[in-house]
């Protein structure tokens, strides 16, 4: 079952629309031309739909020159202040990100959703594993299925309003929590999810994290758009959800090496040689899979799927192409006449 679709300013998500990337600023957006430049660095790297923090009236008031100086659908994330997302809405924002168990009371929430249903905006749910309601954690504590309820529970507030263009994220800083509650909430609704694993950190420990976490779901055919929350340049988000998605099946995959992680057979310095073919590669978004393999045990049988590939013994090296021999040469100069074949088969 399809999860229900609509439109995020440009971008529809939903009902079996590709999984779209998001990420978020961490530029003060009071500070609208840095906001804006950093926006702009997002959309370069493939950013689809991008939030940022609206914490007070200067913030929102900073919307229309982002709004009129980037592409993408921009997103305000709201804490505590429900009059600020009055005020974005105002201001032109494209959706509304709220987290129920700090927004207020159920009238504001009604006010809220008065204005996104006049304008066609929609409200993104958030509901974090660290920030859930008392009641919700007295019945639950910090699990899976009390996060589901809490956002259950808002997302019927914003129905009873006649108003159905809810994003449901269910995030914790546990990855297995993650999963389940995403899990759980794709039983339960059909409303699009939003997949992250919040807090995840920095560098490669946070793109593990976010790999399982997102990557698990993506298999199941669960999420609708995600984002790779890292501490840092959050560029670095973009490309990690790219990949992520490309080894999901969910987007292309371009060119791809792949290398056997070498033994006691390889007789040659492999990571030297994937760097030099990798340095090689003109920019190009034609998919091809490369394989660069140490030894003949890793060679063609087990990089048979290759579009075209290498395989080293001690003295020469063997070119293959779709798991067929093409030809044998010596060393050093393979390389460079496999990297040729490469390009050939590039342009």
């Amino acid at each position: 079952m399809d999860t229900i679709s609509f439109k995020i300013g440009s971008v529809r998500i939903g009902g079996g629309a590709p999984v779209t990337i998001q990420s978020m600023t961490n530029t003060d957006t009071r500070d609208a031309e840095a906001t804006t430049a950093q926006i702009l660095a997002l959309e370069e790297a493939g950013c689809e739909i991008v939030r940022f923090s609206v914490y007070d009236e200067k913030c929102a008031e900073s919307i229309p020159y982002i709004k009129a100086h980037t592409h993408i659908p921009l997103v305000a994330d709201i804490h505590f202040d429900h009059r600020l997302a009055l005020a974005a809405i105002d201001k032109g924002i494209d959706k509304i990100r709220i987290n129920p168990g700090n927004i207020g009371s159920e009238a504001k929430v009604r006010e809220l959703a008065s204005a996104a249903k006049a304008n066609g905006i929609p409200i993104r749910i958030g509901v974090n594993g660290g920030s859930l309601e008392k009641d919700i954690l007295a019945k639950y504590g910090v699990t899976a299925e009390g996060m589901v309820e809490s956002a259950l529970a808002h997302a019927a507030i914003l129905e009873r309003c006649g108003f159905h263009d809810i994003v449901l994220s269910l995030k914790a800083s546990t990855v297995s929590k993650t999963v389940k509650a995403c899990r759980i909430a794709r039983e339960r609704t059909c409303y699009p999810l939003h997949l992250g694993v919040t807090e995840a950190g920095m560098g490669e420990d946070a793109i593990v994290k976010s790999s399982i976490g997102i990557g698990s779901l993506l298999l199941d055919g669960i999420g609708d758009t995600i984002r790779v929350s890292l501490t840092g340049d959050p560029v670095r988000e973009v490309v990690a959800a790219k990949r992520i998605l490309a080894a999901a099946g969910l987007r292309p995959q371009g060119v791809e090496v792949v290398s056997c992680p070498t033994c006691g057979r390889t007789r040659v310095d492999l990571p030297a040689i994937i760097d030099k073919v990798n340095a090689a590669l003109p920019k190009t978004d034609k998919a091809l899979r490369i394989a660069i393999m140490g030894c003949a045990v890793n060679g063609p049988g087990e990089a048979k799927e290759a579009d075209i590939g290498i395989a080293f013994g001690s003295v020469n090296a063997v070119v293959f192409k779709k798991g067929e021999l093409c030809y044998s040469d010596a060393l050093p100069g393979v390389v460079d006449r496999f990297i040729d074949d490469v390009r050939k088969e590039l342009k």
